[in-house]
Protein backbone atom coordinates (compact mmCIF):
# COMPACT_ATOMS: atom_id res chain seq x y z
CA UNK A 1 0.00 0.00 0.00
CA UNK A 2 2.65 2.53 1.02
CA UNK A 3 4.78 1.67 -2.23
CA UNK A 4 1.56 2.26 -4.22
CA UNK A 5 1.11 5.56 -2.63
CA UNK A 6 4.70 6.47 -3.60
CA UNK A 7 4.08 5.48 -7.08
CA UNK A 8 1.15 7.65 -7.50
CA UNK A 9 2.36 10.58 -5.62
CA UNK A 10 5.88 10.57 -8.17
CA UNK A 11 2.94 10.22 -10.92
CA UNK A 12 1.42 13.07 -9.84
CA UNK A 13 4.47 15.56 -9.02
CA UNK A 14 5.67 14.50 -12.64
CA UNK A 15 1.88 15.49 -14.16
CA UNK A 16 2.10 18.80 -12.29
CA UNK A 17 5.03 20.06 -13.23
CA UNK A 18 4.40 18.88 -16.95
CA UNK A 19 0.92 20.47 -16.40
CA UNK A 20 2.53 23.84 -15.04
CA UNK A 21 5.38 23.61 -18.02
CA UNK A 22 3.56 23.78 -20.55
CA UNK A 23 1.95 27.38 -20.31
CA UNK A 24 3.47 30.53 -20.32
CA UNK A 25 6.06 29.63 -17.77
CA UNK A 26 8.54 28.24 -20.17
CA UNK A 27 9.28 30.92 -22.87
CA UNK A 28 12.47 30.98 -24.75
CA UNK A 29 10.04 32.33 -27.65
CA UNK A 30 13.64 33.97 -29.94
CA UNK A 31 15.63 32.36 -32.51
CA UNK A 32 19.83 31.68 -32.12
CA UNK A 33 21.10 34.50 -33.26
CA UNK A 34 24.69 36.28 -33.04
CA UNK A 35 25.16 36.61 -29.24
CA UNK A 36 29.25 36.69 -29.04
CA UNK A 37 29.90 35.00 -32.21
CA UNK A 38 32.07 38.09 -33.46
CA UNK A 39 33.86 40.32 -31.25
CA UNK A 40 37.11 41.72 -32.58
CA UNK A 41 38.25 44.03 -35.19
CA UNK A 42 34.33 43.24 -36.42
CA UNK A 43 34.76 46.43 -38.41
CA UNK A 44 35.87 45.44 -41.44
CA UNK A 45 37.27 41.98 -43.14
CA UNK A 46 41.09 41.87 -42.01
CA UNK A 47 42.34 41.40 -45.76
CA UNK A 48 39.84 43.50 -48.18
CA UNK A 49 37.87 42.02 -51.07
CA UNK A 50 37.66 38.77 -51.79
CA UNK A 51 36.15 34.91 -50.04
CA UNK A 52 36.14 33.96 -47.07
CA UNK A 53 35.40 31.37 -44.89
CA UNK A 54 34.44 31.33 -41.33
CA UNK A 55 34.28 28.52 -38.58
CA UNK A 56 32.83 28.70 -35.42
CA UNK A 57 32.94 26.01 -32.85
CA UNK A 58 30.64 26.95 -30.11
CA UNK A 59 30.50 24.89 -26.76
CA UNK A 60 27.28 26.45 -24.39
CA UNK A 61 26.52 24.75 -20.81
CA UNK A 62 24.18 26.14 -18.39
CA UNK A 63 22.66 24.73 -15.20
CA UNK A 64 19.88 26.97 -14.86
CA UNK A 65 16.76 27.75 -17.12
CA UNK A 66 15.39 31.08 -15.90
CA UNK A 67 11.83 32.55 -15.21
CA UNK A 68 10.55 35.85 -15.72
CA UNK A 69 11.84 37.29 -12.62
CA UNK A 70 15.19 35.64 -13.00
CA UNK A 71 14.33 32.87 -10.81
CA UNK A 72 15.90 29.05 -11.65
CA UNK A 73 12.52 26.72 -12.39
CA UNK A 74 11.64 24.41 -9.96
CA UNK A 75 12.65 21.36 -11.43
CA UNK A 76 14.95 18.70 -9.90
CA UNK A 77 17.49 19.44 -12.54
CA UNK A 78 18.05 22.02 -15.34
CA UNK A 79 20.69 21.09 -17.14
CA UNK A 80 21.89 22.31 -20.85
CA UNK A 81 24.81 21.33 -22.64
CA UNK A 82 24.82 22.04 -26.50
CA UNK A 83 28.06 21.94 -28.91
CA UNK A 84 27.23 24.02 -32.52
CA UNK A 85 29.59 24.62 -35.46
CA UNK A 86 28.69 27.68 -37.78
CA UNK A 87 30.16 27.36 -41.17
CA UNK A 88 30.12 30.83 -43.15
CA UNK A 89 31.12 32.17 -46.87
CA UNK A 90 31.62 35.93 -46.93
CA UNK A 91 32.26 37.61 -50.30
CA UNK A 92 33.32 41.41 -50.70
CA UNK A 93 33.34 42.84 -54.40
CA UNK A 94 36.68 44.51 -55.34
CA UNK A 95 34.42 46.97 -57.13
CA UNK A 96 33.83 50.28 -55.60
CA UNK A 97 30.30 52.00 -55.30
CA UNK A 98 29.91 56.08 -54.72
CA UNK A 99 33.25 55.74 -54.08
CA UNK A 100 32.52 55.11 -49.98
CA UNK A 101 32.72 51.22 -50.15
CA UNK A 102 31.92 48.35 -51.60
CA UNK A 103 29.04 45.46 -51.31
CA UNK A 104 29.19 42.11 -50.48
CA UNK A 105 27.28 38.63 -49.66
CA UNK A 106 27.41 36.36 -46.72
CA UNK A 107 25.68 33.35 -45.69
CA UNK A 108 25.77 30.99 -42.52
CA UNK A 109 25.05 27.57 -42.26
CA UNK A 110 24.62 26.36 -38.35
CA UNK A 111 24.39 23.00 -37.54
CA UNK A 112 23.45 22.05 -33.51
CA UNK A 113 25.96 18.88 -33.29
CA UNK A 114 24.39 17.51 -29.77
CA UNK A 115 22.03 18.85 -27.44
CA UNK A 116 21.68 17.19 -24.02
CA UNK A 117 19.10 18.37 -21.57
CA UNK A 118 17.79 17.08 -18.28
CA UNK A 119 15.27 17.93 -16.01
CA UNK A 120 15.38 15.20 -13.08
CA UNK A 121 11.52 14.30 -14.49
CA UNK A 122 12.91 11.63 -17.66
CA UNK A 123 13.25 15.07 -19.85
CA UNK A 124 8.94 15.18 -19.72
CA UNK A 125 9.31 18.80 -19.79
CA UNK A 126 12.44 19.93 -21.20
CA UNK A 127 13.33 18.14 -24.39
CA UNK A 128 16.73 19.08 -27.05
CA UNK A 129 17.42 18.12 -30.23
CA UNK A 130 20.04 18.34 -32.63
CA UNK A 131 20.31 18.97 -36.28
CA UNK A 132 20.62 21.37 -38.98
CA UNK A 133 20.05 24.78 -37.92
CA UNK A 134 18.14 28.02 -39.75
CA UNK A 135 20.19 29.40 -42.93
CA UNK A 136 20.94 33.10 -42.53
CA UNK A 137 21.97 35.48 -45.25
CA UNK A 138 22.08 38.38 -46.51
CA UNK A 139 23.75 41.28 -48.78
CA UNK A 140 26.35 43.85 -46.77
CA UNK A 141 27.75 47.08 -47.59
CA UNK A 142 31.43 48.26 -46.11
CA UNK A 143 32.67 51.28 -46.32
CA UNK A 144 35.88 52.24 -46.54
CA UNK A 145 37.77 52.84 -43.57
CA UNK A 146 38.90 56.11 -42.28
CA UNK A 147 43.00 56.25 -42.28
CA UNK A 148 45.37 58.63 -40.01
CA UNK A 149 48.65 59.17 -39.71
CA UNK A 150 49.39 55.73 -38.44
CA UNK A 151 46.87 53.27 -39.81
CA UNK A 152 42.80 53.11 -39.71
CA UNK A 153 41.06 54.96 -37.41
CA UNK A 154 37.61 53.96 -38.20
CA UNK A 155 35.80 51.16 -39.87
CA UNK A 156 32.25 50.32 -40.49
CA UNK A 157 29.50 48.24 -42.25
CA UNK A 158 25.70 48.16 -42.71
CA UNK A 159 24.30 44.28 -43.38
CA UNK A 160 20.85 42.81 -44.18
CA UNK A 161 20.51 39.26 -42.76
CA UNK A 162 17.62 37.40 -43.39
CA UNK A 163 16.96 33.55 -41.30
CA UNK A 164 15.44 31.34 -43.18
CA UNK A 165 13.59 28.96 -41.49
CA UNK A 166 14.62 25.49 -42.51
CA UNK A 167 16.42 24.08 -39.76
CA UNK A 168 15.24 21.03 -37.76
CA UNK A 169 12.07 21.68 -35.94
CA UNK A 170 9.31 19.74 -33.31
CA UNK A 171 6.67 21.86 -31.32
CA UNK A 172 7.25 19.14 -28.46
CA UNK A 173 10.69 20.04 -27.55
CA UNK A 174 12.17 23.27 -25.68
CA UNK A 175 15.48 23.37 -28.00
CA UNK A 176 15.24 23.14 -31.58
CA UNK A 177 18.25 24.11 -34.04
CA UNK A 178 15.61 25.48 -36.10
CA UNK A 179 13.00 27.76 -35.22
CA UNK A 180 10.37 27.28 -37.48
CA UNK A 181 9.72 30.96 -38.82
CA UNK A 182 11.65 33.69 -40.46
CA UNK A 183 13.58 36.60 -39.36
CA UNK A 184 14.86 40.11 -40.11
CA UNK A 185 18.08 40.82 -38.51
CA UNK A 186 19.83 43.62 -40.30
CA UNK A 187 23.07 45.02 -38.23
CA UNK A 188 25.85 47.78 -37.99
CA UNK A 189 29.27 46.87 -37.12
CA UNK A 190 31.91 48.84 -36.32
CA UNK A 191 35.78 49.00 -34.97
CA UNK A 192 37.67 52.59 -33.82
CA UNK A 193 41.29 52.34 -33.20
CA UNK A 194 42.57 54.30 -30.02
CA UNK A 195 45.88 54.31 -31.43
CA UNK A 196 47.66 50.78 -34.07
CA UNK A 197 47.78 48.60 -30.83
CA UNK A 198 44.50 49.43 -29.23
CA UNK A 199 40.85 49.07 -31.06
CA UNK A 200 37.18 48.47 -30.00
CA UNK A 201 34.45 47.22 -31.82
CA UNK A 202 30.91 46.74 -31.72
CA UNK A 203 27.67 45.15 -33.67
CA UNK A 204 24.61 46.34 -32.95
CA UNK A 205 21.37 44.19 -34.14
CA UNK A 206 17.65 44.63 -34.87
CA UNK A 207 15.48 41.32 -34.82
CA UNK A 208 11.68 41.25 -36.25
CA UNK A 209 10.34 37.65 -36.55
CA UNK A 210 7.64 36.69 -38.33
CA UNK A 211 4.49 34.02 -37.90
CA UNK A 212 5.06 30.36 -36.29
CA UNK A 213 1.93 28.48 -37.36
CA UNK A 214 3.03 25.48 -35.25
CA UNK A 215 4.19 27.04 -32.03
CA UNK A 216 5.93 25.06 -29.23
CA UNK A 217 3.61 23.30 -27.07
CA UNK A 218 4.57 25.63 -23.96
CA UNK A 219 1.87 28.09 -24.98
CA UNK A 220 -0.61 25.44 -25.07
CA UNK A 221 -3.32 23.37 -26.93
CA UNK A 222 -5.57 26.97 -27.73
CA UNK A 223 -2.52 28.14 -29.47
CA UNK A 224 -2.55 28.32 -33.22
CA UNK A 225 -0.15 30.62 -33.97
CA UNK A 226 2.95 32.41 -32.41
CA UNK A 227 4.99 35.51 -33.06
CA UNK A 228 8.21 36.36 -30.95
CA UNK A 229 8.48 39.75 -29.70
CA UNK A 230 11.35 41.95 -31.27
CA UNK A 231 14.50 42.91 -30.09
CA UNK A 232 17.51 44.42 -30.07
CA UNK A 233 21.35 43.08 -29.00
CA UNK A 234 24.98 44.03 -29.20
CA UNK A 235 28.29 42.44 -29.54
CA UNK A 236 31.03 44.49 -28.16
CA UNK A 237 34.45 43.92 -27.84
CA UNK A 238 37.91 45.72 -26.90
CA UNK A 239 41.56 44.26 -27.55
CA UNK A 240 45.25 44.92 -26.87
CA UNK A 241 47.99 44.04 -29.48
CA UNK A 242 50.65 42.66 -26.86
CA UNK A 243 53.15 41.45 -29.52
CA UNK A 244 52.86 41.38 -32.60
CA UNK A 245 50.17 39.82 -34.23
CA UNK A 246 48.82 38.47 -30.47
CA UNK A 247 45.44 40.47 -28.99
CA UNK A 248 44.36 40.37 -25.45
CA UNK A 249 40.74 41.28 -24.71
CA UNK A 250 37.47 41.66 -23.31
CA UNK A 251 34.67 40.64 -24.99
CA UNK A 252 30.59 40.74 -24.32
CA UNK A 253 27.07 40.91 -25.31
CA UNK A 254 23.65 42.05 -24.54
CA UNK A 255 20.22 41.00 -25.36
CA UNK A 256 16.97 42.77 -24.76
CA UNK A 257 13.44 41.53 -26.13
CA UNK A 258 11.80 44.87 -26.35
CA UNK A 259 7.88 43.86 -27.62
CA UNK A 260 5.65 41.47 -26.36
CA UNK A 261 5.05 37.32 -28.18
CA UNK A 262 1.68 37.32 -29.44
CA UNK A 263 -0.52 33.98 -29.18
CA UNK A 264 -3.28 33.76 -31.77
CA UNK A 265 -2.36 37.61 -32.28
CA UNK A 266 -2.80 38.68 -28.86
CA UNK A 267 -0.03 39.68 -26.54
CA UNK A 268 1.23 37.35 -23.96
CA UNK A 269 2.67 39.19 -20.78
CA UNK A 270 5.47 37.49 -18.77
CA UNK A 271 7.95 36.18 -21.94
CA UNK A 272 10.34 39.09 -23.13
CA UNK A 273 13.62 37.68 -22.95
CA UNK A 274 17.23 39.36 -21.70
CA UNK A 275 20.45 38.63 -20.69
CA UNK A 276 24.07 39.63 -20.93
CA UNK A 277 27.43 38.36 -20.49
CA UNK A 278 30.60 39.22 -20.45
CA UNK A 279 34.35 37.89 -20.58
CA UNK A 280 38.22 37.18 -21.96
CA UNK A 281 39.06 36.77 -25.21
CA UNK A 282 42.24 36.41 -27.59
CA UNK A 283 43.15 36.75 -31.46
CA UNK A 284 45.98 35.17 -33.39
CA UNK A 285 46.79 36.55 -36.76
CA UNK A 286 49.34 34.13 -38.30
CA UNK A 287 48.92 36.04 -41.51
CA UNK A 288 46.74 39.21 -43.45
CA UNK A 289 44.79 36.12 -44.47
CA UNK A 290 44.42 33.24 -41.33
CA UNK A 291 43.46 34.78 -37.63
CA UNK A 292 42.27 32.26 -34.63
CA UNK A 293 40.00 34.08 -32.32
CA UNK A 294 39.11 32.35 -28.76
CA UNK A 295 35.96 34.05 -26.77
CA UNK A 296 34.44 33.22 -23.58
CA UNK A 297 31.23 34.74 -21.92
CA UNK A 298 29.84 34.26 -18.71
CA UNK A 299 26.23 34.95 -18.63
CA UNK A 300 24.06 37.26 -15.77
CA UNK A 301 20.70 38.39 -15.23
CA UNK A 302 19.30 35.89 -17.67
CA UNK A 303 15.32 36.17 -17.68
CA UNK A 304 12.98 33.53 -19.46
CA UNK A 305 16.44 31.95 -20.94
CA UNK A 306 19.02 29.40 -19.90
CA UNK A 307 22.01 31.41 -18.26
CA UNK A 308 25.29 29.84 -18.58
CA UNK A 309 28.48 30.08 -20.41
CA UNK A 310 30.14 29.81 -23.89
CA UNK A 311 33.52 28.95 -24.95
CA UNK A 312 34.40 29.42 -28.67
CA UNK A 313 36.71 28.97 -31.22
CA UNK A 314 36.68 30.69 -34.67
CA UNK A 315 38.94 30.90 -37.48
CA UNK A 316 39.08 33.07 -40.24
CA UNK A 317 40.59 32.29 -43.96
CA UNK A 318 40.89 34.57 -46.98
CA UNK A 319 41.37 32.94 -50.28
Amino acid sequence: MNINMKRNSSAYLVTAFVSIFSTAVLAYDEPPVNLGQTSFLDGAPPAGPGLYFQDYLKFYTSNRFNDNNGNKLPLPQTKLHTTVNLAQLIYLSPEKCFDTGSFGLSAILPWLVEAHVKDGLGNSVLKARDGLGDINIGPFFQFDPIMGCDGPRFVHRIELDFILPNGRYNRNYAINPGSHFWSFNPYWAATVWFCPQWSASTRIHYLWNAKNTDPNVSFGPTATSTKAGQAVFANLAMEYEVITDFRLGLNGYVFKQVTDTLMNKHKVAGRRERVWAIGPGLLRSFSKDDSLFLNVYFERNARNRPQGSTYQVRYVHHF
